[in-house]
């Protein structure tokens, strides 16, 4: 065969391979995820009772206030911020930006903040448990553990003026199993959970 036919080939090949995994297949795929999975696909994005979207079920947010469930402590800020505001040395604050601080377990820093982290705790009347403490791998985690939920039960059901069993059902109710059934730990999704907790406090 002649150089050009070989380049023609190549060229034909190069082309139909393009067509077919740069076009068809994410039009597919994008096909199918809509019209099986609409909710997954496009960020299992949570509204609240007003029908206003509030966050994601994938994506941890901080609740600061002592009438929610407080989440995992996290490294990653995902709040506006003004220029003023704005600290070009934090990449914690550049939207998109996940993953742990890295610090070694001897870090100073991460002393400071895991004591500061016990502290406010304790004196919340929440016993500390690991989640509460210690942040998630991609720092995004949006679950806590049960016994975390639990730990914070008492405090809740006093500032909410529910009951410690009110309180307790909707943990059970917003826990997510093992997925598959076998893997991983049971989780509470504190987003949802702190949306229940809201609309069990307006009836």
């Amino acid at each position: 065969m002649s150089i050009v036919s070989e380049t023609t080939r190549a060229i034909r090949v190069t082309l139909v391979i393009w067509v077919l995994t740069a076009i068809i297949y994410p039009f597919v795929t994008i096909a199918i995820a809509q019209t099986i999975f609409p909710f997954q696909a496009n960020g299992s994005l949570i509204q609240n009772a007003q029908g206003q979207i509030v966050g994601s079920a994938l994506i941890g947010q901080a609740f600061t206030t002592e009438r929610y469930f407080q989440s995992r402590p996290s490294t990653t800020n995902y709040s506006s911020f003004t220029a003023k505001e704005r600290d070009p040395e934090n990449i914690g604050q550049t939207t998109g930006v996940s993953g742990a601080s890295n610090f070694a377990p001897s870090n100073p820093d991460l002393l400071k903040r895991i004591n500061e982290s016990v502290s406010q705790l304790q004196q919340a009347g929440i016993k500390p448990t690991a989640d509460l403490v210690y942040t998630s791998g991609s720092s995004l985690d949006p679950h806590i553990t049960v016994a975390a939920a639990d730990a914070q039960t008492e405090r809740l059901a006093r500032v909410r003026s529910l009951s410690p069993d009110q309180i307790k059902t909707l943990i059970t109710q917003n826990t997510d199993g093992r997925f598959l059934g076998i893997f991983g730990e049971p989780g509470v999704n504190v987003l949802k959970l702190n949306l229940a907790l809201d609309n069990l406090s307006a009836n």
